[in-house]
């Protein structure tokens, strides 16, 4: 893992989105997976705003993880921060997007869709992922064991505490996400981090132990990690 200390947020987005612009270049027809969250907004932001200088109409993209319980209309929904941030302002039509929905009464059968489309369509060419205050990845929570496979998570208090679901109304305790092999054979994967209530975490990250109590570790082991860190919370 490639870790470049950012002297700011701004210089952080800009950095993360010229990676993210440059492999573009490299591959208009690429296969993003894109986490949501406060770390990927102003990466996601840069990208829409230097969208005319790239060709983002073949790009494909891929949903990381979702609120188990929510529904795309919801605001606190990963859809509809994605539909906000990303989708919409980058016109991507419903054919290059693949999903599964908050709301199904059949979990397993969205993650066969999943499944069957990274199989056909995979591997992932670039993941934008968030490092949560407890090591998660996605939903893949600390645990004694973790799942390679598209899967339903019990939620951390950690994850049960986030900004996007506080206050909702809503009583969510689990998470669908993509498992830790899905993500790891990602070609290319970017980190961005960044706040004072990352430091202890991004502390422990830096000793490049690898564990399943802190999932984001598993990143270690990739061959092509640029994670772009600022210890400020601006």
């Amino acid at each position: 893992m490639k870790i470049i200390h950012c002297k700011s947020v701004a210089e952080l987005n800009e950095l993360a989105s010229e990676l993210l612009v440059n492999e573009i270049r490299e591959n208009p027809h690429l296969l993003v997976c894109a986490a949501t969250g406060n770390s990927p907004t102003g990466i996601y932001r840069e990208l829409v705003r230097k969208q005319f200088s790239v060709v983002v109409e073949n790009l494909r993209f891929i949903k990381l993880d979702e609120w188990y319980g929510l529904g795309a209309d919801d605001a606190g929904s990963c859809e509809y921060y994605l539909r906000k941030n990303l989708l919409e302002p980058l016109e991507v039509s419903a054919e290059r997007y693949t999903t599964f929905d908050g709301l199904t009464n059949d979990p397993e059968q969205e993650f066969k869709h999943v499944r069957q489309y990274l199989d056909n369509n995979g591997p992932i060419d670039l993941a934008i992922l968030g490092l949560g205050t407890n090591g998660h990845i996605a939903f893949n929570e600390p645990a004694d064991v973790l799942q390679p496979q598209p899967h339903l998570a019990q939620l951390s208090e950690t994850s049960l505490n986030h900004s996007m679901i506080t206050g909702s109304g809503n009583v969510i305790t689990q998470g669908m996400t993509l498992g830790l092999a899905d993500i790891l054979q990602a070609k290319k994967i970017i980190l961005p981090v960044f706040g004072q209530s990352k430091r202890e975490i991004m502390q422990r990250l830096m000793e490049g132990k690898v564990s399943t109590h802190l999932p984001a570790s598993f990143l270690w082991l990739h061959h092509d990690v640029t994670c772009c860190y600022c210890e400020n919370d601006s």
